[in-house]
């Protein structure tokens, strides 16, 4: 009797070993204990919308351009342009997201203020996330924006190693952290930049939890 087989989703990255397929997708399963880390969260659900910034959609999502915050699903929502929303949440849950979207807008007052809903998303872009205290001292290397001094919960787009990135600082209690988003074809290229910025710093690649939204 023949197997069943499934697609295997792969990341732009390479992962670092040791690799696993968890949730239809190869992934880094390393335990880095490193003070500096660099995840590759691409995996994660990842749903962009667009809408009119001062209507009713924008209303109900509640988070304004420039901020990220979590809703009352967990689904983080990030502000990320005018008029423009990234949400962020688990592995495989690009239609829930945009279902749950879709739900707003019609509660709002029709679907008329979504532009574009794009699911599933994770496929397009690539993203990565920095955590550590030398987070900020490694990004002033490949960043002309002081992203120390922004706070939590801030997003902003800007250039990350001559590369345009959208940027949100994500703090792991009192750890800083940063989610770094970009087109997939470059995510390599951002995650090798990174790696090598931070050597100095000691900085090491880590494994994907699932939970790093």
């Amino acid at each position: 009797m023949a197997s069943a087989w499934a697609p295997v989703a792969r990341s732009p990255i390479r992962p670092a070993p040791p690799v696993e397929v968890r949730d239809g997708w190869e992934v880094s399963a390393r335990v880095s204990a490193a003070p500096l880390r660099l995840v590759d969260c691409t995996p994660l659900a990842k749903v962009l919308v667009r809408a009119d910034p001062s209507g009713p959609v924008a209303s109900a999502l509640g988070v304004p351009c420039g901020r990220a915050a979590r809703d009352r699903h967990g689904t983080l929502v990030v502000g990320s342009g005018p008029g423009e929303w990234l949400l962020v949440g688990p592995v495989g849950a690009e239609a829930m997201l945009a279902a749950r979207v879709r739900e707003v807008a019609a509660a709002a007052g029709g679907d008329a203020g979504v532009v574009s809903v794009v699911e599933p998303f994770t496929h397009g872009r690539a993203l990565l996330k920095l955590v550590g205290a030398d987070a900020a001292r490694l990004l002033a290397k490949v960043c002309a924006v002081d992203l120390g001094a922004v706070a939590d919960g801030t997003a902003l787009r800007t250039s990350v190693a001559r590369l345009a990135t959208d940027v949100v600082r994500h703090d792991l209690g009192a750890t800083p952290s940063y989610l770094l988003h970009c087109e997939r074809s470059s995510g390599r290229y951002l995650h090798e930049a990174l790696l090598d910025a931070g050597r100095e710093l000691g900085i090491e690649p880590d494994g994907f939890a699932g939970k790093e939204w």
